[in-house]
């Protein structure tokens, strides 16, 4: 695979949280994971995937928190934080993968599920 293509299919496995919060968001990396030969894509699709499931994860611990224990000024602020996190790290992925397409990008504070 050429660099042009690996740089495209990891950019778009990182990308895809912003398509929406419905299964396309879910379905490119894993699509792109099942489809690419390429180790570097697989690599970044299955972060990808990873940080999916840690937003949806984190997401649901900050709701359990709110219900049960913390302040609503709290979660304000942790679901605050949660919604920058997921803006802020995956443009910093697409960054890093357009500049240096040969390494896959791990992400911060993300449990590796798969």
């Amino acid at each position: 695979m050429n660099n042009d293509t690996r740089k495209l299919f990891s950019i778009l496995s990182h990308a895809a949280i912003f398509f929406s919060w419905t299964i396309v968001s879910f379905g490119i990396p894993i699509v792109l994971f099942l489809i690419s030969e390429d180790s570097v894509v697989k690599n970044n699709a299955k972060e990808s995937l990873n940080f999916h499931l840690n937003v949806y994860i984190y997401g649901a611990i900050v709701a359990v928190l709110t219900a049960l224990v913390i302040t609503i000024p709290v979660a304000i602020v942790l679901g605050a934080l949660l919604g920058i996190a997921i803006i802020v790290l995956p443009i910093l992925a697409i960054l890093k993968i357009a500049s240096n397409p040969d390494t896959p990008y791990r992400y911060p504070f993300v449990f590796r599920v798969l």
